[in-house]
């Protein structure tokens, strides 16, 4: 079993290590391969250049975990609203047609994300077998707000306003579905571990959080729990600060990412929990002193719990893959 599954079934206390968007802008090896993939969605889809940079950062770094190359868009774009990804804009969607999304079969909304599963295959086959490989999946409020949307919304969700909480919870239903349907094909086809974001739980109202953010997390990770207990789950509720305990124990994922902002002094470390994550993604682009001091307050904070070395949000494009390198030396050798 490789380190990073023993680490979230707490079998073991050590510092395993990977990063969100581990296998992007930052490499230059994968920007050759992008050069080739103008349409984002095709070049996920694509089996032999999404495996190929989906293993990059493990041959570069050594890390433990391969992460897919995939987007959590792909679920929106397989139900039927088309996805676009423009440069200096971000993902573009098409407008959200209900009566596509609700009636569209099972079996046609995974064939739309085969691919995806034939590219786990691949890279589980050229994983060593010390390394996890990880899939992973939008939650259902992330994935509604670019539903709904169209684009990404930073602050702005004045979206809401023009559709009912009985709408709003309705498409919930429907996507917390379709994404344990993506989450069990990926499993199926060699995924060790699931990573679900909800990248813009922020934006929910406290009142709101139960119903849009917790109870669908909670209900995807017991439909995982349930049919694949040996299969771990982290959850990224990212910017619900304060009531991130309160999500641990009601949501219950073997795996928590925390993101930058939260209060390590607040957290409950007593909780049957694996904590991730937590580093700004911003001390990789500066000084080296500043990176491994930050580094070495999470190492720190957590040494007597299981703990993953990861970041609060993904690798920045700007970012030194040296500045990569030293900080996972930093970090193996804090184990040791």
């Amino acid at each position: 079993m490789s380190d990073l599954l023993n680490c979230l079934l707490h079998k073991e206390k050590n510092f395993p290590i990977w990063f969100m968007r581990q296998a992007g802008r930052y490499l230059p090896e994968y920007k050759k391969i992008r050069k080739n993939n103008k349409n984002f969605i095709d070049f996920c889809l694509n089996i032999n250049d999404a495996t190929t940079v989906s293993l990059q950062p493990i041959n570069r770094f050594d890390l433990d975990a391969v992460i897919i190359f995939s987007d959590i868009l792909l679920i929106l774009n397989a139900a039927g609203q088309k996805v676009e990804f423009k440069e200096n804009i971000g993902p573009v969607l098409n407008k959200h047609n209900p009566k596509k999304f609700y009636n569209l079969k099972d079996k046609e909304f995974t064939n739309n994300l085969i691919n995806v599963y034939k590219i786990i295959k691949k890279i589980k086959k050229n994983t060593p077998q010390s390394k996890s490989l990880i899939g992973f999946a939008g939650a259902p409020w992330t994935l509604l707000v670019y539903m709904l949307n169209q684009v990404s919304p930073k602050k702005n969700i004045n979206f809401l306003k023009k559709i009912k909480k009985s709408e709003i919870i309705k498409i919930i239903k429907r996507l917390e579905h379709l994404i344990f349907i993506h989450c069990e094909k990926q499993i199926l086809a060699g995924a060790d571990i699931i990573q679900i974001f909800d990248s813009w739980a922020g934006l929910i109202k406290e009142k709101d959080l139960e119903e849009f953010c917790i109870n669908p997390n909670k209900n995807i990770v017991n439909k995982i729990k349930k049919k694949f207990p040996n299969t771990p789950v982290i959850c990224f509720p990212k910017g619900i600060n304060k009531n991130i305990n309160y999500f641990i124990k009601k949501v219950k994922p073997h795996g928590i990412n925390i993101d930058y902002d939260v209060d390590l002094k607040k957290l409950d470390l007593d909780q049957d929990v694996t904590f991730q994550g937590g580093l700004n993604p911003r001390f990789l682009l500066g000084n080296n002193k500043k990176m491994f001091k930050e580094a070495k307050k999470y190492l720190d904070f957590f040494k007597n719990n299981p703990y993953i070395f990861n970041l609060g949000h993904g690798i920045l494009p700007q970012t030194n893959p040296n500045n990569v390198k030293k900080l996972v030396s930093f970090v193996r050798n804090y184990n040791l």
